[in-house]
């Protein structure tokens, strides 16, 4: 089975990189994990989850790695710090961070998600990609804005920015309780936008994707794309937390997201 990266219309048309959302296919993981999971911290064989993070660093560089890893990642912790790599760090001294930032040639860079939001962007005029996860509280408390500056940081300027919001946990499966709506709107009343009920009395279910589309706004990118695709509800294409929980599954794997300046 090859790999199926999803490609973002935005990012597609960005000179000088590679990208790809990338779904379960084409790994070589088996059982819950089949087949492209990419977790480190998943109780799936090691050896298996680095076999299938050098292929995806292989597709997205033309079969020829220049760093060993496949891709490199962050030990993510739902934060906002934004973090520039210029090689592959020690899986064992994984810098805390929920965005990861390269201006090198041949690295490839990625976030892990089984339901939260991967965000890639790009300056292809400057050379300076991005990669950032956004659950809802990083997506909250200023992720997105963080990888931006980390990006101007290095040269690229907002204005320039593509980027595109891949698959996530959709509103339709994604049901939260009422102390989560209220942290929303103690911030900004408006944010009631991104919650619906199909019930007065109804728990409100909330729009990921489109509160981090919001905040890409916020922070000035307005080339952007919505993948709109729902992990917890396309079981063939994705692993989702949400959908482990319901079903009371012992664990559950991780897709990756990866962009890489060529």
């Amino acid at each position: 089975m090859t790999l199926k990266p999803i490609e973002a219309r935005t990012l597609h048309a960005v000179a000088g990189i590679r990208h790809g959302f990338f779904t379960r296919a084409g790994g070589v993981s088996t059982g819950l994990y089949e087949s492209l999971n990419c977790g480190i911290g998943s109780n799936d064989d090691k050896a298996l989850v680095l076999e299938n993070r050098r292929r995806i660093g292989l597709h997205l560089c033309g079969n020829e790695l220049k760093f060993g890893s496949g891709v490199v990642t962050l030990y993510q912790e739902h934060g906002t710090t934004a973090f520039e790599v210029t090689e592959a760090p020690s899986r064992d001294a994984l810098p805390h961070a929920d965005a990861v930032v390269s201006r090198t040639p041949g690295l490839v860079i990625g976030v892990l998600t089984a339901d939260c939001t991967p965000v890639l962007l790009a300056d292809g005029e400057a050379g300076v990609v991005a990669a950032a996860h956004a659950g809802w509280r990083g997506a909250l408390n200023g992720i997105v804005d963080s990888a931006v500056r980390e990006m101007e940081r290095l040269g690229a300027r907002r204005e320039r920015i593509a980027a595109a919001v891949g698959p996530c946990i959709g509103q339709a499966a994604y049901e939260v309780g009422p102390e989560f709506e209220a942290a929303f709107l103690s911030r900004d009343p408006a944010y009631a936008r991104f919650f619906k009920r199909t019930a007065d009395n109804a728990r409100p279910h909330f729009d990921l994707s489109g509160f981090v589309m919001s905040r890409l706004a916020y922070a000035g990118v307005s080339n952007t794309e919505n993948l709109s695709l729902c992990t917890c509800e396309n079981e063939s294409l994705f692993f989702s937390y949400r959908r482990k929980t319901r079903r009371g599954e012992a664990d559950y794997g991780r897709q990756i997201s990866a962009i890489v300046v060529t």
